[in-house]
């Protein structure tokens, strides 16, 4: 481990983060994000360009009046016009008008940028470099010059590119940022050509600005670092514009827990949590596979895996998901074993061990109902009603003896197209009743929630948050089996019920008396 050097991370999730194709952030999503990112401890946040759209002349107008504890807010613009003085442009003087402690400039570093795209000589690029740093910095405020292109400028021309790093030190930059704007170095090459650059401006903090094109970013950011940057740009969950940014909530802990470095003010123990709400924030989802922060990131499945983990953590386990606010799942399958199932009990049989008959049995229910198509990695409840049912500790509070679906085309009612009746019986009472819905499935649920209500009038409480459909047998085209996932909640507690059959409303109607079920037996009517 390497001593606790510090490594500045700045957040751009609010400018290129912005950029990602789906996501648009509202002023007001801005400010909870940046309370979010202050909260979590990051050094800076890059917020956007205020002279680019009325939304972020608002946002920085309004951000004037946070109290951040951590974090520094960046505004971000280009270097000056050409044919306008720096003191004269209006990008630049936005810049300033922001209010923002702190400055990101960037600028060409790629020659042919600067004779193709801002179709200027060399000598004129240098001069823009040259004046906007040097007008912001006269201003009071703390400098990021952002050297565009510069992996492909270096690659291009070297003696340019670094006479644009060059130029920005010069005139009193405070960081010099190299990106990779176009995504494409490969881990090395960009190693050594940081390594060189840092040779070269020895004392200069320099940074890295990766793009995730070729899916090098993380790595690309995390050998730069070992090359001498101390300054690192990211998103949060790595969203940006075309295949996204370096992902900080993977890049933050292999710097912090692996390396050694410090990267944030805050405690790393909310990554998950941080991660959780920006995606929120964003409209986006967290892939259940993601590193540190997925739901799946500290799941077992093999019953070697679970076995190796119940006796020591670390044997499959590269770091304790408590570190950064993660958790550990076991998850319930055929090729689970013993051992899981008996980690899966211990709330529900503690008494269990994995010699008892009982076990044995829900191992094979287990792996008969899996072979139907019911998978319960993601349906805890209808797992432990299934185990009730086998070790008899579980009493129906209800029987379903009769329902019918009906779709209706054309339909009258463009929201209502589907009808369903439905006969319970509880006791020795029974109940009939139909609903209208927007498809059979909606129509199915409405009627059994009408039903059952009667004698259970908790479950007007519950309802449905989430419904997933997944093919089983592709090959068998539309006879094909099929597994449905519920989510329910009652607004305090959520729960998940799982259903599966070659028709699609059978196992949507299982799964939907598994969790109003599940919800009468939580409060133990």
């Amino acid at each position: 481990m390497k001593t606790m050097k510090r490594i500045e991370i700045l957040d751009t999730t609010l400018r290129d983060g912005a950029q990602a194709e789906g996501v648009s952030f509202s002023v007001t999503d801005k400010l909870m994000i940046v309370r979010t990112l202050d909260e979590f401890g990051v050094r800076y946040i890059e917020a956007g360009n205020p002279f680019s759209n009325p939304k972020d002349m608002e946002f920085f107008k309004r951000a004037q009046t946070l109290e951040l504890k951590n974090a520094k807010l960046v505004a971000f613009g280009s270097t000056r016009r050409k044919d306008v003085a720096a003191k004269d442009d209006a990008n630049v003087n936005a810049l300033l008008a922001a209010g923002t402690p702190c400055v990101s400039i960037f600028g060409k570093s790629w020659d042919l940028h600067v004779r193709e795209v801002l179709g200027v000589t060399l000598e004129e690029n240098l001069s823009f470099v040259a004046e906007t740093v040097r007008y912001i910095k006269e201003n009071g405020r703390e400098v990021i010059f952002d050297a565009e292109h510069f992996f492909d400028g270096y690659m291009a021309n070297p003696e340019y590119a670094i006479s644009v790093l060059r130029t920005a030190v010069e005139n009193g930059a405070d960081v010099i940022c190299l990106c990779d704007t176009n995504g494409g170095m490969q881990p090395l090459a960009l190693y050594n050509i940081v390594k060189r650059v840092v040779d070269e401006f020895p004392g200069v903090r320099i940074g890295i600005h990766c793009h995730n094109d070729t899916g090098c970013a993380v790595a690309n950011t995390l050998l730069a670092v070992e090359a001498g940057c101390i300054h690192v740009q990211g998103t949060f969950n790595g969203i940006g514009e075309r295949c996204g940014n370096a992902d900080l909530s993977i890049i933050i802990p292999d710097l912090q827990l692996k390396s050694g470095y410090g990267c944030v003010n805050g405690r790393i123990e909310t990554l998950t949590k941080t991660a959780a709400r920006i995606a929120e924030i964003s409209n986006m989802s967290i892939p259940g596979n993601k590193p540190y922060v997925g739901k799946s990131a500290f799941a077992h499945k093999g019953g070697m895996h679970i076995d190796g983990v119940d006796k020591l953590t670390r044997s499959f386990e590269h770091v304790e998901p408590e570190s950064v606010g993660n958790s550990r799942r076991f998850l319930l399958s055929e090729v689970a074993g013993k051992r899981a199932i008996l980690l899966k009990l211990k709330d529900i049989a503690p008494h269990l061990t994995k010699d008892s008959p009982e076990t044995a049995a829900i191992l094979e229910r287990l792996k008969e109902l899996e072979h139907q198509g019911y998978q319960f990695e993601a349906a805890d409840a209808s797992f432990e009603l299934m185990v009730r049912r086998v070790l008899g500790t579980y009493k129906p509070h209800f029987t379903v003896s009769m329902y019918k679906t009906s779709v209706e085309f054309p339909h009258l009612d463009s929201e209502l197209s589907s009808n369903a009746m439905v006969k319970i019986i509880v006791g020795d009472g029974a109940e009939v009743a139909a609903a209208m819905g927007n498809g059979p499935v909606h129509a199915l649920d409405l009627a059994l929630r009408r039903a059952i209500s009667t004698f259970y009038p908790t479950l007007n409480d519950v309802y449905l948050i989430d419904y997933k459909v997944r093919v089983l047998e592709s090959g068998q085209a539309t006879g094909s089996r099929v597994r449905v996932l519920i989510e329910s909640t009652d607004g305090v507690t959520t729960w998940t019920t799982v259903g599966a059959s070659s028709d699609i409303i059978e196992a949507s109607f299982a799964a939907l008396v598994d969790s109003l079920e599940y919800k009468l037996f939580m409060e133990k009517l």
